[in-house]
């Protein structure tokens, strides 16, 4: 019994663990998977499961940027847990099995852009809830006028 205990802690700790962060050197963010529960600005555009359009910075970059984490703030259970002056990674913890997704965020300034991926850590389908997310994020900082 006391294994099992063991074995299962061990289990869910590497499933919770944080992925590689995203890089703002080569303005890269990390790959999906090929389960459907990922979506990212930066997947192949045919990759119409994955595939999700990027925020278009309209007007100041810094304000996009400062905007974002707002808005990410203020987001139920989702919390920064990384950020530098062109990147940011978030989780977001589900209301009742406390599931762990991953939100990883770089700012393109030269590309007006801002790249977004969130991914769930653990099973396979996430019932559209990382692409809903995303497109929420997308409908504030359209209320705000910092994208397009």
């Amino acid at each position: 019994m006391k294994f099992k205990i063991i074995f299962f802690s061990v289990i869910m700790t590497m499933m919770n663990s944080t992925p590689t962060l995203a890089s703002a050197i080569d303005k890269r963010l990390p790959l999906c998977a090929s389960s459907p529960n990922c979506v990212s600005s930066q997947a192949e555009i045919h990759d119409k499961q994955h595939y999700i359009l990027p925020f278009e910075i309209k007007g100041n970059p810094l304000q996009a940027w400062a905007a974002l984490r707002k808005v990410i703030i203020k987001q139920p259970r989702m919390v920064i847990t990384h950020e530098t002056h062109a990147t940011l990674h978030a989780e977001a913890t589900s209301l009742v099995f406390r599931f762990v997704d991953d939100i990883n965020v770089i700012m393109d300034a030269d590309a007006e852009l801002i790249h977004i991926r969130s991914a769930s850590r653990v099973g396979h389908s996430d019932f559209g809830v990382n692409r809903k997310r995303i497109e929420t994020l997308r409908t504030e900082l359209r209320k705000l006028g910092v994208i397009d």
